[in-house]
């Protein structure tokens, strides 16, 4: 899509600071789960900004409106992932909450993007 780059944009910029959070977060998780849900978390998370990005890039609009429904599932995934992770004690209720406010503000982002940008549809 012609106009700003990825880098530009607020919701991507809001995606790579939850990448951040959840490796930061991840870096206590036990060791044996490396291969499980540390790394299950991780690729979600990644695959939020990373979507964005790709869709930001394409020629059609449909593949961008595609690309942000799939950040938009990424990111419904990064959020149960986070619950399970409390619910095993592998993070406090303290550490939980403002990672899910920080979640729910950037899905309500892709929401309202994609919701303007399927207008032009």
């Amino acid at each position: 899509m012609a106009g700003r780059g990825f880098r530009d944009l607020r919701v991507w910029n809001e995606g790579m600071d939850l990448v951040e959070q959840v490796y930061r977060l991840t870096r206590d998780f036990p060791k044996n789960e490396l291969y499980g849900l540390t790394n299950q978390l991780r690729r979600a998370a990644v695959s939020i900004p990373s979507n964005i990005a790709e869709g930001q890039a394409r020629t059609h609009l449909k593949e961008y409106l595609q690309l942000l429904s799939t950040a938009k599932g990424s990111l419904a995934e990064v959020q149960t992932q986070l619950e399970i992770a409390a619910r095993l004690s592998y993070i406090t209720p303290e550490q939980l909450k403002p990672i899910l406010e920080q979640a729910d503000s950037l899905s309500r982002q892709l929401y309202a993007m994609r919701s303007k940008l399927a207008e032009r549809e």
